[in-house]
């Protein structure tokens, strides 16, 4: 399995340098996610088909930047499936004909065929897509090297899950992931351990501020994220807000109101 790298052309904020989106060739042409419709995109993904028929998009999350361009690539390219695990209040802004996949559920890409692995916890229908003869795992927004995934709370984000997604990824031994965002990360271990201990970190240190006073997630931003962009902070709020959820539901902290406290043992 060869995948070609097909740049979705929507940097941003949020997205960086913008997505990466996978085509498969083969058999069976299969795109891993959808990117957002811009033009450049569609065209990029008809020059990498060189006159294959897409047979299939595979969509890891129905965040924008990952499903939005469903539709573009369903005008675009007739006949092709769409498949994702189901989110209807998400799916349904883009009235594209989703198909339910499932955890565990093998679906022919290319010349072989992927296997889905739910890894809730940055979207609550995140799959990655799991390549057995090479050990590679199409990531989605699991991981991106050189810097942290964001754990968007107002969109069913959950920090417990994300974390037992990160160790359910690990013991797969990937020899790489393709992620959505950043470069292909050939060290995925390396990577996964990082991200766990930079989570216990984080949260020591959110423990650490409560332990000087109550606080709201707006005081405790400044508090843990120094020099903090301006542009970031509702993105810092809702990492924050995701370790408190994660922090209340252990037992370890509760909140009056929007005010957090911790609770010691």
């Amino acid at each position: 399995m060869e995948p070609i790298a097909v740049h979705a052309f929507n940097p941003g904020p949020m997205t960086g340098a913008g997505n990466w989106t996978w085509l498969i060739p083969g058999r069976v042409p299969t795109l891993i996610d959808a990117g957002t419709g811009d033009p450049q995109h569609l065209d990029a993904v008809e020059m990498a088909l060189a006159g294959a028929r897409l047979a299939q998009v595979l969509v890891t999350h129905a965040h924008v930047d990952h499903a939005s361009g469903a539709v573009a690539l369903a005008a675009r390219f007739h006949g092709t499936r769409f498949f994702k695990m189901p989110w209807p209040e998400r799916d349904s802004r883009w009235p594209a004909p989703w198909e339910p996949i499932s955890d565990g559920q093998y679906v022919e890409a290319g010349d072989d065929r992927l296997r889905a692995v739910h890894t809730p916890g940055h979207a609550p229908d995140h799959l990655c897509f799991w390549h057995d003869g090479s050990r590679t795992l199409f990531s989605g927004d699991l991981a991106v090297k050189g810097t942290t995934v964001y754990i968007p709370t107002n969109l069913r984000g959950d920090l417990a899950d994300y974390l037992a997604s990160l160790e359910r990824v690990r013991t797969l031994k990937p020899a790489r992931l393709l992620p959505a965002h950043g470069p292909v990360i050939d060290d995925p271990d390396v990577v996964l351990r990082d991200y766990l201990a930079h989570r216990r970190d984080r949260e020591e240190q959110i423990l650490s501020a409560l332990r000087e006073g109550d606080a709201t997630p707006e005081a405790l931003v400044p508090l843990i994220y120094r020099g903090l962009k301006e542009g970031l902070f509702q993105v810092a709020r809702e990492t924050v807000l995701a370790h408190l959820l994660k922090l209340e539901r252990e037992g370890r902290a509760t909140r009056r109101e929007d005010s957090w406290h911790i609770i010691e043992p």
